[in-house]
């Protein structure tokens, strides 16, 4: 196995381990009362854990190949974890993220 590919698996399973252990860590930490349980809090973060990851595979290679792409894509992972921290739905943040993303390589490439 390349250790290009155990590099990857490795982030990849580290990222979607943090955005499902995460919020149970925080939902803990919050002083408000909670009616939802820990599954409920689990269950909801798969969706945002699944885009990031998908999102890790995809680019990594394109900024293996190309060092331009970190910066964009370090911004569409920061707004995709804010929106979703803000909004609580998946469309939104991924939407919103792929937009950061565009704006964000357009701005850097045109300089």
């Amino acid at each position: 196995m390349s250790p290009d590919v155990l590099l990857l698996g490795l982030l990849v399973g580290g990222v979607n381990f943090l955005f499902r252990y995460l919020p149970l860590r925080i939902r803990t930490v919050q002083s408000r009362p909670a009616r939802r349980g820990v599954t409920a809090v689990l269950l909801d973060t798969i969706g945002i854990a699944s885009i990031c990851a998908l999102l890790v595979v995809s680019c990594m290679p394109e900024i293996m190949a190309d060092d331009r792409r970190l910066l964009p894509t370090l911004v569409g992972f920061a707004v995709l974890g804010v929106s979703f921290w803000k909004t609580r739905s998946i469309i939104t943040p991924t939407l919103l993220s792929a937009l950061a993303y565009g704006i964000a390589w357009k701005l850097l490439t045109d300089v």
